[in-house]
């Protein structure tokens, strides 16, 4: 999968907060910004998030409508 550098954020596992199915992941990306990101659980496990690690994060930005 090709991405561009507009979608991937590198950051700093502040915590993370399993429950049973989905996983709060926060990240410390600089500059006093915090973004915060739900994934399964599954997956933490599998990729090995955990907190004080570096980690990049790859979004998908979505459109959204003002009216």
């Amino acid at each position: 999968m090709k991405l561009s550098a507009r979608n991937v954020i590198k950051g700093k596992v502040l915590d993370v907060k399993e429950g049973m199915v989905m996983a709060k992941v926060r990240v410390d990306i600089g500059g006093g910004n915090v973004i915060t990101s739900l994934i399964s659980t599954e997956a933490v496990k599998e990729l090995g998030v955990k907190q004080g690690e570096d980690i990049h994060g790859c979004h998908e930005p979505r459109p959204f409508w003002v009216k």
